[in-house]
């Protein structure tokens, strides 16, 4: 429990036994819409068998009738047409009727449902949404270190759902990973396909062709006694098969070749299945990558009694502003250095909709500046939606600008304009600095372009970033450096300091915004920058004061 710089006991009450009051499709806020255009499409396609089945009925009616006819008919053709009227309806049928049949047969009642998907066709997910809703998929077992039957059987931390991937999911997941050259996903979720089959479960995909995928992943993770049974299994199954046989003759010439080189004997493989930790990840371009998901899971946190001793909670009444001296904020330190403060019930759940409404019409793929070039661009390393809202839009955005600015003592009118976030299927920002690093700075491998010089406002002297949902799994912001991770919490909003008070960056203060793992994950943040802030924030008399 964090101590209160007051010493009254009802203070200390209300101070530490606070509650809040009151998103490829990367935004969990509109793939929402798909829910509803989907559910559109079945009831036109409700319709459309309808109109189909009474189609069929009417002409199941016609054939019915004149297949009668056709068997009085045929029996005595002389002595039926001996009958004038029978000659007369034969004709007529000949002459109208089945023409009517013909064009009750060419009615298309599929018009409507076509019409109707090619309408909604424009707003699907395409090819690169579906890979990318996979690669979400990965991306979330890897940092909360799921295995792969976990998420085929909807088995998530506190959750256990009815969402079931079938084999043939499963292998579409692999064949993703495989076309990527990520053998290492490719290998778990083609197990996991072929483990579902052998248990007899129903699929379209046939054994032969996951075991053809997944020996050769298998190979490519550098496991030849396993290739090689896994190859044989294939050429068990499908002798002709186009690759399996060459497949099988050179694995077994490699391995040869490895064990005389190395003086080995052959060891057959393993019989326990493949499996999370059977083979280690490769490395990838984060260096704290194992310390950032750690850190998303829960572990390795550096919150220790003594560091827990220093943090406060208190009444914030931003130096006295007239505004917030009938109603003070309340501020809880989260971390003593850098120092990171929350702030309880800074939006209300009527001003956090209007923000959401605001934004969703103009949320698109968020991006971050190359640094070699300065320029925006999405990457793969920040996977949400993001729309910048001014003030000027609706006067909810004036009351928050105006409410950070009491709040932080700092002036937001060189503040960049509130950007609206939504994290959605293992949405996520890697481990950044929101700052821009200057050129020829020490601690860069290479120059980096001054990213805000045309603004000219200065650097981002410090963020403040609202938290608008709960999220039930994952989403936390994490701080490799120095082991803190910051949960979301509806209405509440955490501050900090990305440069010292010289206006050197505090590399301290790189984060991440963890991937989100069930639920989704709605924020808003202001950059605020370093001009107008010279008599709020003076300089201190050291580089890293």
């Amino acid at each position: 429990m964090r101590k209160v710089l007051f010493f009254m006991p009802i203070i200390l009450l209300a101070c530490c036994c606070w509650t809040s009051q009151g998103e490829i499709f990367t935004s969990i806020g509109q793939m929402t819409d798909l829910v509803y255009t989907e559910k559109e499409l079945v009831q036109s396609l409700k319709e459309y068998i309808k109109a189909e089945e009474s189609k069929l009925a009417a002409i199941k009616s016609w054939a019915s009738k004149l297949d009668a006819l056709t068997r009085v008919s045929t029996s005595d053709p002389e002595g039926y047409l001996a009958h004038p009227v029978n000659a007369y309806k034969l004709m007529k049928r000949l002459n109208s009727e089945w023409s009517e049949l013909e064009t009750l047969v060419l009615q298309n009642p599929s018009d409507g449902f076509i019409s109707n998907m090619s309408i909604h066709r424009q707003y699907f997910p395409d090819e690169e949404d579906a890979t990318g809703a996979a690669k979400a998929l990965m991306r979330l077992q890897d940092t909360y270190q799921l295995d792969s039957e976990a998420f085929s059987r909807g088995k998530l931390p506190g959750l256990h759902t009815n969402a079931l991937l079938t084999v043939d999911d499963c292998f579409d997941m692999g064949k993703t990973a495989y076309n990527d050259a990520d053998y290492y996903h490719a290998v778990l979720w083609l197990q996991q396909s072929l483990k579902q089959l052998d248990a007899g479960e129903e699929a379209v995909i046939s054994k032969a062709d996951i075991l053809d995928y997944l020996s050769y992943s298998v190979y490519q993770m550098g496991d030849l006694p396993r290739a090689i049974e896994l190859t044989r299994r294939l050429v068990a199954i499908d002798p002709k098969h186009d690759r399996a046989g060459g497949n099988l003759r050179y694995f077994e010439r490699l391995l040869t070749k490895q064990l005389n080189e190395m003086n080995q004997t052959y060891q057959p493989p393993s019989e326990e299945p493949i499996q999370l930790g059977t083979y280690s990840r490769p490395k990838d371009h984060l260096p704290e990558r194992e310390t950032y998901e750690a850190l998303c899971r829960g572990e390795g946190l550096q919150m220790n009694e003594a560091r827990r001793s220093r943090l406060f909670c208190r009444y914030q009444d931003g130096k006295r502003n007239p505004r917030l001296l009938l109603k003070p904020m309340k501020e809880e330190d989260e971390w003593d250095s850098p120092h990171i403060v929350r702030y309880l019930e800074v939006l209300s759940h009527e001003e956090i909709e209007k923000i959401k409404e605001l934004a969703k019409p103009r949320l698109a793929r968020a991006t971050v500046r190359d640094p070699k070039t300065g320029v925006l661009t999405t990457a793969n390393y920040r996977v949400s939606k993001s729309a910048w809202l001014e003030a000027e839009d609706d006067v909810v955005i004036q009351r928050v600008n105006q409410r950070i600015e009491d709040i932080t003592g700092l002036t937001v009118d060189t503040a960049e304009l509130l950007q609206v976030a939504n994290y959605g299927v293992g949405g996520q920002y890697e481990p950044h600095f929101d700052f821009s690093r200057r050129p020829f700075d020490s601690n860069l491998k290479k120059d980096e372009p001054d990213a805000f010089k045309r603004l000219g406002t200065g650097n981002r002297v410090a963020t403040f970033l609202n938290y608008m949902s709960d999220v039930a799994a994952g989403g936390a912001t994490v701080f490799p450096d120095f082991g803190a991770a910051i949960w979301p919490r509806k209405g509440t909003a955490v501050f900090w300091y990305n440069l010292f008070r010289s206006g050197e960056g505090d590399y301290r203060t790189r984060h991440a915004a963890c991937p989100v793992l069930v639920g989704s994950k709605w924020v808003s943040n202001k950059w605020i920058h370093e001009r107008g802030q010279e008599f709020r924030r003076p300089c201190g008399l050291t580089e890293v004061d």
